[in-house]
């Protein structure tokens, strides 16, 4: 259960008042001390609340947890419902890279105060494993897949812990008293020596890229790429995740066909770019010393007012499987 597995402790001033009401004028005899602490150390409710379930479910603690994560859903669709059209402009992008796998997802929320909540990062990072998990059940034939999820998809995504994403996302919003919206997810998948990386950005010094947990931050980017060393130079996928995400290339360019641009600070081509790490070179060039060959990658902004590259990739997917 999401409250229980991301610690939601507290839930929104409403839904403890609504709550409390359900739990009003409950007798409590006859109630098990051990099942009490129990329930109140696996779901984090309030005493009064967990006494109400356990003498409703004849101090059944498997049952009176249900009973109260369904109450808490319900309250988390009547705040969900009442705050719907506020607008979610802040919020994170969280990447999640795990070997060949990789997922890319952006949450939105109404203030930057509730992104930088601990909550609100399980989640990210719950909605992040979700999609990584569908991105491991599916296998495919060539290099390189790619699988975009719009909000709709997210939302009707059915969780491990059962119940749909929307359904966990209402009970963020009940958690965090914001309206919240799950905009976006990439997925990658790679095959063949090709391998992932990525970043995102600003990063907390003490978490290494390697690490199986998911990135937070304003920005994001997921490399795919063939190198000629078995052994991957994280800090150097580091840097060239940092320069797309700080100089937003349009494309990785091809030599043969794409000529570097006058004006070096509008450079759209990622190989004709200065180095940001080195401006005596371009990114080609640290590229082919590093003897790495960038196949795809793509970039996240929070807030960003285009979703075109995902849209394009949704519409190819839909093409691919009418054909």
């Amino acid at each position: 259960m999401f409250l229980q597995k991301f610690g939601m402790r507290r839930l929104h001033t409403t839904t403890k008042q609504l709550m409390a009401v359900a739990a009003a004028g409950s007798g409590g005899g006859g109630l098990e001390k051990s099942a009490l602490a129990a329930l109140r150390k696996k779901t984090g409710y309030t005493f009064a609340n967990c006494k109400k379930a356990l003498e409703l479910n004849q101090n059944d603690v498997n049952a009176a947890e249900k009973w109260l994560n369904d109450q808490a859903q319900t309250m988390g669709w009547i705040k969900a419902t009442k705050v719907a059209d506020r607008v979610t402009t802040q919020g994170l992008i969280g990447i999640l890279v795990r070997r060949n796998r990789g997922a890319m997802i952006e949450l939105n929320c109404e203030t930057d105060f509730v992104a930088r909540n601990d909550t609100f990062k399980r989640f990210v990072d719950h909605v992040a494993r979700i999609c990584l998990h569908y991105t491991d059940m599916t296998e495919f034939d060539g290099d390189l897949w790619k699988l975009g999820f719009d909000a709709d998809a997210l939302k009707n995504l059915e969780t491990l812990e059962g119940g749909t994403m929307g359904d966990h996302l209402a009970l963020l919003i009940g958690a965090v008293g914001e309206n919240c919206s799950i905009r976006r997810a990439l997925c990658f998948k790679v095959n063949n020596g090709l391998r992932l990386a990525g970043y995102a950005h600003p990063a907390p010094t003490n978490v290494s890229t390697t690490d199986d947990i998911t990135q937070v931050g304003k920005y994001g980017a997921i490399i795919a790429y063939r190198s000629e060393h078995k052994l991957q130079d994280v800090e150097f996928n580091k840097s060239i995740c940092q320069q797309i995400v700080g100089m937003k290339p349009k494309k990785i360019g091809e030599y043969d066909k794409d000529k570097p641009s006058e004006n070096k600070d509008e450079e759209p081509c990622l190989i004709h770019q200065e180095y940001l790490l080195d401006a005596d070179k371009t990114v080609g060039e640290v590229l082919y010393e590093r003897g790495i060959d960038i196949v795809d990658y793509h970039r996240f902004e929070c807030g960003e007012q285009t979703e075109r590259h995902l849209d394009e990739i949704i519409k190819a997917q839909e093409q691919q499987s009418s054909n």
